[in-house]
């Protein structure tokens, strides 16, 4: 990447646990060979998927090389790997639950899709916790109850890393068509919620591949609403959408400034341009410089 003459000290890069999750793919596990294409392609998360891109009669195969692949294959620092399992409430999501606790390797973490109450997190966090295993938790809210109850879901887990979105889920449930402003109130209480609890927020992914133009200003609009990233069904659509959600070199400038104002100020307020800006938003600025230093690593 060229140059911007932006340095990355180390002390703007406090927050450890923040990860750059720009775009994501769903990798199928029925072919192994899959994964070592999608750690190529240039995506900060690859979903091994176990659910519904998995037919039942092909789930245990799934579930067998997804452990496989969890043991065996070589990890990348700069991917995480994520399984999505199936749900808690139905038997081949208690059964992956079952193979990934008793599994000595664990995945970055787990997708958890069709959430309809917090109480699901809770339980699966105990579980976690009582085989003691820091496998970090990110929820799918695509059903109207979970809608209802993003907040509380939010803020349900301290395992808990991001909420995505599943716009298909959703409009079916609301009998509404999948489109952008159909979808706009449900997107927004998606950030809302994410935001009280200064989680990532993911959008997903665009189904039309014959038109990049289109993907590329969704994504636009999604960045612009608050989404931190959204997915691909394609590895031709990273690339657009690593593009789209990386900060400018503008934003890190103003980030990294206001750290260092934070860092030198002993009040939970700073004054940067005029304008006052409060303790809450160092995640951000964090999370935004630590996405410029994974790039330029």
């Amino acid at each position: 990447m060229k140059n911007t003459g932006i340095k990355t000290e180390q002390k703007v890069n406090k927050i450890k646990n923040l990860f750059s999750r720009r775009s994501f793919i769903f990798t199928p596990p029925l072919k192994i060979n899959m994964y070592d294409k999608a750690i190529k392609s240039g995506t900060d998360i690859i979903c091994l998927e176990l659910e519904d891109g998995i037919a039942p009669s092909d789930k245990s195969v799934a579930r067998h090389n997804v452990i496989e692949i969890i043991n065996k294959k070589k990890r990348s620092t700069n991917v995480e790997v994520l399984i999505r399992i199936n749900s808690i409430r139905e038997t081949f999501g208690l059964l992956d639950i079952a193979a990934i606790l008793h599994n000595k390797i664990q995945p970055d973490g787990l997708l958890i899709p069709k959430i309809k109450s917090p109480e699901e997190l809770k339980i699966l966090d105990n579980l976690f916790t009582e085989k003691k295993l820091n496998t970090k938790f990110h929820a799918i809210i695509e059903t109207n109850s979970g809608l209802e109850k993003a907040n509380e879901i939010a803020k349900s887990s301290n395992r808990l890393e991001s909420l995505f979105f599943g716009a298909v889920d959703m409009s079916a449930e609301l009998k509404c068509l999948n489109s952008w402003n159909n979808l706009l109130y449900a997107r927004s209480r998606v950030v809302h919620a994410a935001a009280s609890k200064q989680l990532d927020v993911i959008d997903v992914p665009f189904l039309d591949l014959d038109n990049m133009k289109k993907m590329k200003e969704e994504a636009t609009k999604s960045k612009n609403l608050g989404f931190t990233g959204k997915g691909a069904i394609h590895p031709k659509q990273i690339k657009i959408l690593n593009t789209v959600f990386t900060p400018t070199v503008q934003e890190v400038r103003k980030a990294k400034k206001i750290i260092n104002l934070f860092e030198e100020s002993t009040s939970g307020l700073v004054l940067y341009e005029g304008k006052l800006i409060e303790k809450p938003v160092l995640r951000e600025m964090h999370r935004i410089v630590n996405i410029f230093n994974k790039i330029n690593n």
